[in-house]
């Protein structure tokens, strides 16, 4: 099925049909690049359990290139009829590792505090927001690293508050640089909704939550309490996706 198909399919269900964008940066692997991968700064992205291969600190023509090639996808999300696109800066990937001073240790304009590493993804929102109006934008951002050194929750609440007021629809708040690392007190339904919930209360745009939700009952409480505005769901839906199909959601 091709993403026209796809999103006409969505659309026939009455529900909006959305596309997450990304671009792995430097957390792949040459063998699937055909060639070096490229980061902010050459810095090796940590993952867990793995030791991933050094990559390419990117020149301004690289910089150029993903800016281009992100607006590209958003121009084919826009032709297939989608309504949404999902930028991906969270769990290590690409834009991540701008947002990240773990693995952004530039020092021009695109690196060097909050708001310069932010430059990037704010120019790739801006540029997508001139040339496709019709497209609503979310971005999945990190709630924070997890990681010493790393982006705390006051800078991924800057982050938000810059991505609102560069025209952002929602923001998806998950896990960050170290992917889907959290503390082992972060256990059962929910364990990303702490950030969440403390970036929605600053932010006026629609927050999503995440972290292994499994009922609706749970969701229920969250958006009864007004914790998040959105949630989402993935292992569980995956898991049993007959009772989540036959699910009827709730408006508080």
């Amino acid at each position: 099925m091709g993403i026209t198909a796809l999103a006409e399919r969505i659309h026939r269900s009455g529900t909006y049909a959305g596309i997450q964008l990304t671009h792995s940066g430097g957390k792949t692997e040459s063998c699937f690049t055909d060639g070096p991968m490229h980061s902010p700064s050459g810095i090796i992205v940590p993952v867990k359990n793995k030791e991933l291969e050094k990559s390419v600190e990117m020149s301004l023509s690289d910089i150029n290139n993903w800016k281009e090639w992100f607006i590209k996808a958003a121009s084919r999300a826009a032709k297939a009829n989608f309504d949404l696109i999902e930028l991906h800066a969270a769990h290590g990937y690409g834009l991540n590792q701008w947002l990240s001073p773990i693995t952004n240790k530039r020092n021009d304009e695109y690196g060097g505090n909050v708001v310069k590493n932010s430059r990037l993804l704010l120019e790739i929102v801006e540029s997508i927001k001139k040339e496709f109006p019709q497209l609503l934008i979310s971005v999945r951002i990190p709630g924070q690293d997890f990681l010493e050194e790393g982006l705390n929750t006051q800078d991924c609440i800057s982050i938000a508050i810059l991505l609102q007021n560069s025209g952002v629809d929602i923001l998806n708040v998950s896990s960050g640089i170290g992917g889907w690392r959290r503390p082992g007190t972060r256990n059962g339904e929910g364990y990303l909704i702490e950030e969440a919930a403390i970036i929605q209360n600053q932010v006026s745009v629609p927050v999503i939550g995440v972290g292994g939700i499994e009922t609706g009952a749970y969701i229920d409480d969250l958006l009864k309490n007004k914790i998040v505005s959105l949630t989402a769901v993935g292992r569980a839906i995956l898991k049993d996706p007959k009772t989540w199909g036959n699910t009827q959601l709730r408006s508080f």
